[in-house]
């Protein structure tokens, strides 16, 4: 599997949206380290981005919204916050 900033970026938004939980982000993380070929001109600030995200569930690292926000930033991408009635 190639690992694309595209593809962090929808895995982080998956989280914050709820779509994913922070165990399923970590895994994917660790699979994506372990097994994912990273996109050749962005590899270095990808596998830095996925590291991050694989030690979201380590009390002393955690994954704060400023986090998700610094890591799409390194990727090229913005968060923004909608706020709907439900």
């Amino acid at each position: 599997m190639t690992i694309t900033r595209q593809a962090v970026a929808d895995r982080i938004a998956d989280y914050l949206h709820h779509r994913i939980t922070q165990a399923q982000l970590v895994d994917w993380a660790e699979t994506a380290l372990m097994d994912g070929e990273f996109d050749g001109k962005d590899a270095a600030t990808l596998s830095a981005v996925v590291a991050r995200l694989g030690v979201a569930d380590v009390r002393a690292f955690g994954l704060t919204w400023a986090d998700c926000e610094e890591l799409l930033g390194r990727l090229g991408f913005a968060a923004r916050v909608e706020i709907v009635t439900t």
